[in-house]
């Protein structure tokens, strides 16, 4: 079932880009799943506690990595 809100992570592939960090090292620095990443990759609902991992890792805050288009 998709959901009424999108979420789009362009924010998030943004600063991957600008700091030259590709997505198979997030995924180690940051302790997620293979599965969360393609989740991400496709604009798919991916937990908070994923969410919350990347922004630790990244040092950066949730608005930073996420848009919510109504």
């Amino acid at each position: 079932m998709k959901s009424l809100t999108a979420v789009n992570y362009d924010k998030l592939w943004v600063i991957l880009n600008e700091r030259g960090m590709m997505k198979t090292e997030l995924i180690r620095a940051a302790k997620i799943s293979t599965n969360a990443m393609a989740k991400l990759g496709k604009n798919e609902d991916v937990r908070v506690e994923v969410l919350a991992k990347i922004c630790v890792t990244l040092g950066c805050k949730l608005d930073d990595i996420v848009e919510i288009e109504s």
